[in-house]
């Protein structure tokens, strides 16, 4: 394994063993839920937005080990992005991670969240590493909704 390998797998496994943000969010006024039902991920993620900027956001639930750091890593992101840039990042991670085919992203711009690039090369982890993600953005756009991955 080289060494960017080892870092990035080091990464993941500090977010999945130390999740940041997680927690319950009182100053939420947007939530949603997401899971994966072929595994069993779920998560609740928790947003406090105003004037299009999220003020705080933190999340809750289980899963595998990248599904959880993928979600600790996203809140670490996106708090006190607007909602165009935490989309922007979102189109970018599921770009890279999927493999898709417009690699138009900057894997630089992404930072840490490219600890996850390897997953394209599993398309069965793509769904955990994306969860938080999908509910992410189902939370911005519905406010409370239960969102479900296809």
């Amino acid at each position: 394994m080289s060494d960017l390998q080892d870092l990035y797998q080091e990464v993941i496994l500090d977010h999945q063993r130390n999740p940041r943000n997680y927690a319950r969010l009182p100053t939420a006024n947007h939530q949603a839920e997401g899971a994966n039902p072929l595994c069993g991920d779920h998560v609740t993620v928790y947003l406090d937005v105003k004037d299009g900027i999220i003020r705080d956001i933190s999340f809750e639930g289980e899963g595998c080990a990248i599904a959880k750091a993928s979600a600790s890593m996203m809140t670490s992101v996106v708090k006190g992005k607007s909602v165009a840039e935490a989309a922007e990042t979102f189109k970018n991670f599921h770009q890279m991670i999927t493999g898709g085919e417009d690699p138009c992203f900057d894997l630089e711009a992404l930072g840490k969240l490219a600890a996850f690039s390897g997953v394209s090369a599993f398309p069965v982890r793509v769904k955990c590493a994306s969860l938080a993600w999908h509910t992410l953005n189902a939370a911005i756009h519905a406010g409370e909704n239960k969102h479900k991955e296809p």
